[in-house]
């Protein structure tokens, strides 16, 4: 498999991912005013919702994987921006994937911190990578912060990634069952557990 391959892979995908949360951040607006979008959106949340913390999981998990394969097999040398975002991304592997194997909904306001942080890295980068004159400095030594090193469609780039799937992880987890934070883990003691 080329690296032309996992690039356009990766691109194709974050097309996808960023068609469904656009879509889904229409509907939702839409929903308050239109009987039919709020129809719309109960029926997505149906099928979302259970799901929300395996999807968000599947989001991060994929994302770290193509970050390290751009670094350490088509040897894109990260630069200081991708580095912060990758701090912000790897953890969300462990806690999602926790979090989805014990249904735990409450964990989506920790992974929802480093999410956004994520994503406000991510959106300097991509602004960064079309306009270098808004550099502040903050790659100093190393990579520079607005080195291209791929454009699929013109327009898709590393950090573009990166804030597609921030905001993927973001959407799903607003997704996630307010209800479920008020469940018990299926495998509490039975003298913890709050009485019905």
């Amino acid at each position: 498999m080329t690296i032309e391959t996992v690039e356009l892979f990766y691109a194709i995908l974050a097309i996808l991912a960023a068609g469904a949360v656009a879509a889904l951040v229409v509907i939702r607006i839409l929903a308050t005013a239109s009987p039919t979008a709020a129809g719309w959106f109960d029926a997505i949340g149906l099928f979302v919702r259970p799901n929300a913390l395996s999807m968000a999981f599947m989001v991060a998990l994929l994302a770290t994987l193509g970050s390290l394969y751009f670094s350490e097999v088509a040897h894109f040398e990260p630069c200081r921006l991708c580095w912060y975002q990758r701090i912000a991304m790897y953890p969300l592997v462990i806690i999602l994937g926790i979090a989805a194997v014990r249904r735990e909904a409450g964990v989506r306001v920790y992974a929802m911190a480093l999410a956004a942080i994520g994503a406000a890295i991510s959106t300097y980068h991509v602004a960064l990578e079309w306009i270098p004159a808004l550099d502040t400095g903050t790659c100093g030594l190393g990579p520079s912060c607005s080195v291209i090193w791929f454009r699929v469609f013109g327009f898709i780039s590393l950090p573009t990634l990166a804030l597609v799937a921030f905001l993927s992880i973001l959407t799903l987890l607003a997704m996630v069952s307010r209800d479920a934070d008020d469940r018990e883990p299926a495998d509490a003691p039975v003298e913890e557990r709050r009485p019905s």
